[in-house]
């Protein structure tokens, strides 16, 4: 390989460069380009130079040639490092993505779906020695179906999870024996039958790769042993029958040989190791993004260090370690096992529907907003008064606010003429007033929540346009975000603003008692009164973007508490990420840690408290979720129910974390990045009917992130009608617009329902 490699240098080096240079000066052209302000910010990083194919020899020997784009190797190419691995296949942006066959040099490959560098999807590894594996992969490691050759000539088929097999699985010894039945952590456990060669065979139960409890052994001329077994002499017990043929003759098995002799030869191959994962191998492109790729090349390291250490991707072991679920018909016959399964399958099948969740990609949310937008010169004068607002010199502000900072009254106008004033910049926008309404009391508030005052100005008023939802509110309010999805602005209606004004007081003692609040943040309250003779006013509130996490936000769901219109009637092939679900299309129990879920409902009677104090009813918790793991087709993957199996993931995740990213334990709070169990649900009644749903006993690792919104509604006269002509119509326990008090009891009783302890 070495030689192959010395003569492709040799070939490509009157080539490079050329090449270079064409790249430096298409590189030169783009960031002339990009200097524009204002600019769509998704066509710009995601085409902002044309893929051109390059051949490269890197400074350490390494070699690459293939399509090559934004100094990163972007769609197909091959890559050879110098030790003899190679890779050939997609990239996107300079990781492995897509399909790809990786080769190392001892003749091992992998062919198959490559994600983000790591091996992920279907694919097939074929070993020096012929040892195989054909299945799904997640992160470099065998997780669903799938099935292995091993080199010794057994054979494994059936379902994996986290490198190992568990659930339902055949797994044939080169002998001819085979155990077709349960695993867990790559031992034979739970219901499973044993077939010897010679025809003998074992039905019963297994725990730790041996027989242990009820079962039956049964010989090839039909006599059979039925008792309790067990390793240990003292519990094992049973009788033994003789078939009808057998005439004389005294019983003396010992029930000891089925550990001594008959599974002596029934021991899991250990299967070839992995030399080195794909993901593990250093890349080094001479580009901008030097320091981006190292950090992201030391956590594939860190990631594929945590894996190797649990076990990850190595053998089975003697008695070796192993994990899902897999339909019996891909078993093949199994006896008394098969049937039992295939019934109780087909009953459960009977009994409900379960739902079927397809996680598709995420993709950003809103249209940004560009000069030809509507809300262009909105977007500008929003910009240019916030930068006025939180730049205007103060002096420094004390937590204690006194009375008349919280005066309805408190309001700032100032005049901004295109051709600048004393105290504004000139500007290409019409003129127009910009009003700060208790402008003490939001840049204390801000300062509460530990906003720094340049970040906050950067993030609204930066050289980034802002990014409009698609469609307006229920209340008719239009949204908008910042370009780093930190901060949500929306547009308000008077009664609206005058309500916050009203419990502004009270919301600023509630928000300094307690830090870790599920309420909105607020963090400024504005007005924009546009020139004319429409004289139109346009009142904003600058909020927290409560999905503004690290985690993609795979489902949403609005949540209040009635069933009421309180249905997506989304069929799953029209949900995405994006997609806000309601109440009746919730089909998930959360289950929290102890003191995690201690401290939350502490949390949300305090909220709810507050509110209902204030006379505010129809506020939500609106609540994300983040599945930890996801196939390659996109459906989120189960986990075991054991509450010590869940602990037992969660210190692996945060381990690996810790390695990866340590500021992520760090931003762990009540309400963000918090990780819990989602146990799916079932309505087998009218959907309509059954706000929760009846648990199933299937569990998801999730990440939550959640909050109580639209707390800007108080029981007006409005409510009041809208409640009465409801309640004429309707169940009036199933409407939203109710009194606080009931509104509160309700909200609180529902979500007690849905999160719940994890014990």
């Amino acid at each position: 390989m070495n030689k192959e490699l010395s003569g492709i240098v040799k070939a490509w080096e009157a080539k490079l460069k050329k090449s270079q240079a064409t790249a430096k000066k298409r590189a030169n052209s783009i960031f002339t380009r990009m200097s524009v302000a204002h600019v769509d910010d998704d066509d710009e990083i995601c085409n902002p130079s044309e893929p051109h194919h390059i051949e490269k020899v890197f400074p350490n020997g390494d070699i690459y040639m293939g399509q090559w784009a934004d100094n990163f190797p972007n769609g197909h190419g091959k890559y050879l490092w110098v030790d003899g691995c190679m890779y050939v296949g997609d990239w996107l942006k300079g990781k492995k993505m897509g399909k790809g066959k990786f080769s190392w040099p001892s003749g091992a490959t992998y062919e198959g779906q490559f994600k983000n560098g790591f091996m992920d999807g279907e694919g097939t590894y074929t070993g020096s020695s012929n040892d195989s594996y054909k299945g799904s992969w997640v992160v470099n490691m065998k997780h669903g179906k799938g099935v292995r050759n091993y080199a010794n000539g057994d054979f494994y088929e059936g379902q994996w999870r986290r490198g190992q097999p568990d659930g339902k699985g055949r797994y044939q010894w080169s002998n001819g024996n085979q155990y077709i039945g349960h695993w867990k952590n790559g031992k034979m456990n739970g219901n499973g039958t044993m077939i010897w060669s010679i025809g003998n065979r074992y039905d019963g139960f297994w725990e730790d790769g041996l027989p242990r409890g009820n079962g039956t052994f049964r010989w090839e001329d039909g006599s059979f042993y039925v008792g309790v077994w067990s390793k240990d002499p003292r519990e094992q017990s049973g009788t033994y029958y003789p078939s009808s043929a057998q005439v004389g003759g005294g019983f003396d098995w010992n029930p000891q040989e089925m550990y001594m002799v008959n599974l002596r030869d029934c021991r899991i191959s250990s299967g070839e190791n992995i030399p080195i994962f794909p993901s593990q191998k250093t890349v080094n492109w001479p580009c901008e993004g030097e320091s981006f790729q190292k950090k992201s090349t030391w956590k594939s390291y860190a990631f594929a260090d945590a894996i190797e250490s649990n076990g990850g991707d190595h053998g089975l072991g003697s008695e070796s370690d192993l994990s899902c679920d897999v339909t019996t018909e891909s078993l093949g016959s199994g006896g008394e096992v098969d049937e039992r399964s295939r019934a109780e399958e087909s009953d459960s099948s009977q009994r409900c529907s379960r739902p079927h969740i397809v996680i598709k990609p995420i993709r950003r949310q809103g249209l940004t907003i560009s000069k030809d937008h509507k809300h262009y010169e909105l977007m500008l004068n929003l910009q240019l008064g916030i930068r006025h607002s939180v730049g205007r010199p103060a002096p420094a502000t004390s937590l204690d606010l006194k009375a008349m900072a919280f005066d309805p009254k408190d309001k700032i106008w100032t005049r901004f003429p295109p051709e600048g004033s004393k105290h504004t910049p000139p500007h290409q926008s019409c003129e127009f007033k910009w009003k700060d309404y208790c402008p003490l009391v939001f840049r204390t508030l801000r300062k509460l929540f530990k906003v720094d005052p340049a970040d906050y100005m950067l993030s609204i008023c930066g050289n980034d346009a802002l990014r409009e939802l698609s469609s307006p509110g229920k209340s008719g309010s239009f949204f908008y975000l910042t370009n780093d999805d930190r901060y949500m602005i929306k547009t308000m209606k008077k009664s609206e603003v005058k309500v916050l004004k009203r419990m502004l007081p009270a919301y600023y003692k509630h928000v300094r008692a307690f830090e870790n609040t599920l309420v909105t943040k607020f963090f400024g309250l504005h007005c924009v009164r546009m020139t004319g003779p429409a004289q139109k006013k346009v009142r904003f509130v600058i909020m927290g973007n409560l999905f503004c996490t690290e985690y993609a936000i795979h489902r949403r769901f609005d949540l209040k508490g009635s069933s009421h219109g309180r249905l997506t009637d989304k069929p799953e092939a029209d949900i995405d990420p994006t997609t806000t679900l309601k109440d009746l299309d919730l089909n998930f129990i959360f289950r929290l840690q102890k003191s995690w879920y201690e401290d939350f409902r502490r949390q949300v009677n305090r909220d709810c408290d507050f509110l209902e104090l204030e006379r505010i009813m129809d506020y939500s918790l609106l609540v994300g979720i983040h599945f930890q793991e996801i196939s390659h087709s996109g459906e989120p993957l189960n986990t075991e129910s054991s509450v010590s199996d869940y602990q037992t993931s969660l210190q692996s995740r945060s381990d690996v974390e810790t390695h990866t990213n340590h500021n992520r334990l760090a931003s762990i709070r009540l309400g963000s990045n918090m990780p819990a169990r989602a146990e799916l649900t079932v309505r087998r009644n009218n959907p309509e009917s059954q706000l929760v749903g009846e648990p199933t006993g299937e569990y998801y690792d999730v990440i939550l992130v959640f909050g109580i919104i639209d707390i800007l509604q108080d029981y007006d006269i409005s409510k009041k009608l809208e409640h009465a002509y409801k309640a004429f119509q309707f169940d009036a326990t199933s409407i939203s617009a109710v009194e606080p008090r009931q509104y509160s009891k309700r909200f609180r009783d529902f979500i007690y329902r849905i999160f719940t302890e994890d014990i």
